[in-house]
């Protein structure tokens, strides 16, 4: 066990390493930098070339973010500070002046939350529909719960994002939610816990029911296709015939063999629910690292996009790692030291 987890946390750091030279790459070679942003933002379009090399030359953020080195010196001088000071750099455009590592800080706790009510809900609501669907194979509640959830997942998130604002938000024609999903710390000092709470309900109600309905569809239909399997196999015959009780078999021995699928698919369930949840933060106004994600791009603030970029691939190689390791306590016939 411990021999294939180091095994697997080298594997993770190679392929992270590569995640982020390449990363790092297209950032470079991708039009435009910082530098020229900040020099020539749109006032400087008339300058001679002559005069704005000069200007650019002496801008000292070019020796500071080593863009007057190769792509391959400049990453290699990058990872070093990042591996042996934990350095990310400081924001150039975001928040000039400011660590990134404290601005992705300040926001991941929001991003994390949200995001992860929205896998347990996903999860929750999805395990239990594809139960009762394959317990239940060729009803009308299989039928209307299929057709209904196939339904939710053709609709954009955009549009149901948008489409809730306009009905439940502050101004719209029943103005439920507020209309900037997160009260600030200030707005919750004077009030009472339940108010609180509410305040918090009310903040995470909208945006976590437009991250869980689109996976509800593909995910109940998986566990419902694997329950089925289950039920249909020897096993399950076998232990019927020994008497046992419906609710044991359902929930320990075909749900459990049926977990596998439902573990690969945890895999990639994470960091898509975070990058979905970009659009989300934007429309809801959500102070998280999807909208940071945003400013990072828009402004060319290149020591956050890497911050970022490795927070990222790190999260996507962290999924991987733990369904390998679920499968173990899913199904023991796997030996992790032979995969």
């Amino acid at each position: 066990m411990l021999r294939y987890f180091l095994h697997r946390l080298l594997l993770a750091g190679v392929t992270l390493l590569a995640i982020l030279a390449a990363s790092y790459a297209m950032l470079r070679l991708a039009p435009g930098d910082p530098a020229r942003s900040m020099l020539f933002g749109g006032e400087a379009s008339g300058m001679v070339s002559e005069k704005r090399s000069e200007m650019l030359q002496n801008n000292p953020l070019l020796a500071d973010l080593h863009l007057d080195k190769s792509i391959g010196e400049g990453f290699l001088l990058w990872l070093k500070a990042v591996v042996l000071r934990g350095d990310f750099g400081m924001s150039v455009a975001v928040d000039p002046g400011r660590k990134v590592t404290s601005l992705i800080l300040e926001r991941l706790p929001v991003t994390l939350k949200l995001n992860l009510w929205a896998v347990f809900f996903t999860y929750l609501i999805a395990v239990m529909l594809g139960i009762y669907g394959a317990v239940y194979e060729g009803t009308w509640f299989d039928f209307a719960s299929s057709a209904a959830l196939f339904l939710l997942y053709s609709l954009p998130v955009i549009w149901v994002a948008l489409l809730l604002q306009s009905m439940f938000c502050e101004g719209g024609m029943w103005p439920v939610f507020p209309l900037q999903s997160m009260a600030a710390e200030t707005d919750l000092a004077n009030d009472s816990s339940w108010k609180i709470l509410w305040k918090n309900f009310a903040g995470y109600f909208l945006p976590v029911l437009c991250l869980t309905y689109g996976g509800l569809a593909g995910l109940s239909r998986y566990a419902r296709n694997a329950m089925a399997d289950s039920l249909h196999s020897h096993y399950i015959l076998a232990a019927r015939a020994k008497g046992a009780g419906e609710e044991r078999i359902i929930f320990v021995h075909a749900l459990r063999n049926s977990l596998i699928v439902l573990i690969t698919l945890f895999s990639g369930l994470l960091p898509s629910l975070i990058a979905g949840s970009v659009l989300i933060e934007y429309i809801f106004s959500i102070p998280g690292m999807g909208t940071l994600s945003l400013l990072s791009l828009s402004s060319r603030d290149y020591p956050l996009q890497m911050a970022l970029f490795t927070f990222a691939g790190a999260l996507s190689l962290l999924g991987i790692l733990m369904s390998d390791l679920l499968y173990m306590w899913a199904d023991p016939r796997i030996k992790l030291h032979r995969s």
